[in-house]
């Protein structure tokens, strides 16, 4: 598998002229804000949703200012999102740094998250990128109505595949399809490619999604939570989704009792992991994880063959072979 270095490399240069647009925009004159921000430079992670937005622009036609600032305003309100959710789930830790609420408190941090919105909002403003501002606002929408109904779901913890897939195309997916939307946007796409494009990352994403899920199942996850944490949140997962719908209904109340009021007990959720692995929700996971994956390529199958198609197929793989 390709690793992200090299599938960055038709964009390298672009994806250096993008931080410094980042970076620039990210900055406050306000000492305390400079200072969580550029925190938030030096902690960010691998920067795939850039790149998803790059390669699109540059798939679709010519990366130029409005490529940068798309992809910043991505950047801008996703960072928004894991700040904000930060507190929500009043968590400590985010890619193996502490969170900004676990150094400068919940009051400080949702100020901060606010900052970002209001930071990518007046960029598209202020250079007249409606149809950016547009798609991407769509998609913080519904990340937060997938957020709001999985929250919903879970108390009842009987979940129906379809309810499933429609939280993940919201919650996870819905991102990933604006990057490639507003990259293909930037670089002047019609509104059939723009959609064609769309098309490609939510299937990437819901694929991107899954293999999260199956992570939960795994003896080894390097990702800054041990395994298990969906469960100990009572997240329902594709693999524990398949397994519930497959076993009896005396093993299913079990499970769900297991779910709902043993979660903090490693020992009972070892027991969950165990019954999931033996019905084949793993198996059964990665194979529908596969379908979106393949549904996400056959997207991209009559275009022309050159350096950032073949960079934007290797990274749907990444996003299903990745280690963490």
């Amino acid at each position: 598998m390709p690793g992200l270095k090299s599938i960055q490399t038709p964009i390298k240069e672009e994806l250096q002229q993008f931080e410094q647009v980042f970076r620039q925009v990210m900055k406050s004159k306000i000492p305390l804000l400079d200072k969580v921000t550029r925190y938030i430079v030096k902690t960010k992670g691998k920067q795939m949703r850039p790149m998803f937005v790059l390669l699109s622009a540059q798939l679709c036609g010519t990366i130029n200012d409005s490529s940068y600032r798309a992809a910043t305003l991505i950047e801008l309100l996703h960072t928004a999102t894991l700040v904000h959710d930060d507190v929500v789930d009043d968590s400590n830790e985010r890619r193996g740094f502490f969170s900004i609420n676990a150094l400068w408190k919940n009051k400080i941090s949702v100020l901060v998250g606010d900052f970002l919105l209001s930071r990518g909002l007046l960029l598209s403003l202020e250079n007249n990128d409606f149809e950016l501002l547009k798609i991407v606002s769509e998609a913080v929408k519904q990340m937060s109505e997938g957020e709001l109904l999985q929250i919903e779901k879970a108390r009842r913890m009987d979940i129906q595949e379809s309810v499933y897939f429609e939280i993940i195309e919201k919650k996870t997916a819905s991102l990933i399809a604006s990057c490639c939307a507003v990259g293909a946007a930037s670089a002047g796409a019609d509104q059939q490619t723009i959609e064609r494009m769309r098309d490609f990352g939510k299937n990437t994403g819901i694929a991107f999604q899954i293999k999260d899920d199956i992570f939960d199942y795994e003896s080894s996850r390097n990702a800054g939570k041990p395994t298990g944490i969906d469960i100990k949140e009572r997240k329902m997962t594709l693999p524990l989704i398949f397994t519930l719908n497959n076993v009896g209904i005396a093993e299913k109340r079990r499970l769900i009792n297991l779910v709902k009021n043993h979660n903090e007990d490693p020992e009972k959720v070892a027991i969950v992991i165990e019954k999931v692995k033996q019905s084949g929700g793993i198996e059964y996971a990665t194979k529908q994880m596969q379908l979106y994956v393949d549904k996400a390529l056959s997207v991209l199958t009559d275009l022309p063959e050159n350096e950032s198609l073949k960079a934007l197929r290797a990274l749907v793989h990444y996003t299903i072979d990745r280690k963490k």
